[in-house]
């Protein structure tokens, strides 16, 4: 029974540090893709290209910050046509350690990506003019 017990602890904790990266990197994902979501609905809610990737780059790196979520590098997109009625999609990749998902000193890195469209309000204008009012 002893001889049992010491050669089943090992692959017991081998699969417990298994069980216990898949979930934190489940967690991961769910977080890339909640970033993803806040950074377009930002974006969705800017008035211009420019402003609307600073929004969804600022938001993106916030949300991740929060969560606890570091990233070796940070990559945030978006594609648009920024007019009225139309949608935004924000892409977000982030490039997270093994160490950070398995909680040991695992060697490499693995991104995880994820994309959200957000819709813009077609009742609002995009741009602004030289005297202060709205173009549409």
């Amino acid at each position: 029974m002893t001889v049992e017990l010491v050669l089943l602890i090992p692959v017991l904790i081998m699969m417990l540090w298994f069980l216990l990266f898949c979930g934190r990197s489940a967690d991961a994902r769910l977080r890339i893709e909640d970033a993803a979501h806040q950074a377009a609905r930002a974006a969705s809610a800017e008035r211009s290209s420019a402003s609307a990737v600073a929004a969804a780059r600022a938001t993106a790196v916030a949300a991740l910050s929060d969560v606890g979520i570091t990233c070796r590098s940070l990559e945030v997109d978006t594609a648009s046509t920024m007019r009225p009625g139309g949608t935004i999609t924000a892409s977000v990749a982030c490039r997270v350690d093994l160490q950070d998902l398995a909680l040991l000193q695992v060697p490499g890195a693995t991104t995880l990506k994820a994309e959200f469209t957000a819709p813009i309000d077609e009742h609002r204008g995009t741009t602004t003019t030289a005297q202060g009012s709205e173009a549409r």
